[in-house]
């Protein structure tokens, strides 16, 4: 997928701006910018979202063991977004 017709200057724009016009691409053209956007960010960027990341799975791991949160089945989850979104 290209994004050659979707010429912007962003020199001149916003991140909002840029994120604006960036939302009304096409979900599959989205998709591939994102890849890109994260592909640009380099090994030690991607090893520091990472580790960013697997902290948060641990902090979410024991907030389940301890029992402040309590998790929610995948299935009910998908009907209730279901029911959210009218499928």
């Amino acid at each position: 997928m290209s994004f050659s017709r979707w010429k912007i200057n962003v020199n001149s724009m916003s991140l909002d701006e840029l994120e604006k016009e960036a939302m009304q691409l096409p979900a599959p053209s989205r998709a591939l910018l994102a890849d890109k956007l994260v592909e640009s960010l380099g090994s030690a960027a991607l090893d520091e979202i990472q580790k960013l990341w697997a902290a948060e799975a641990i902090r979410r791991r024991d907030e389940v063991h301890s029992g402040r949160v309590k998790p929610i089945p995948g299935d009910d989850v998908l009907a209730e977004v279901r029911r959210i979104v009218g499928r």
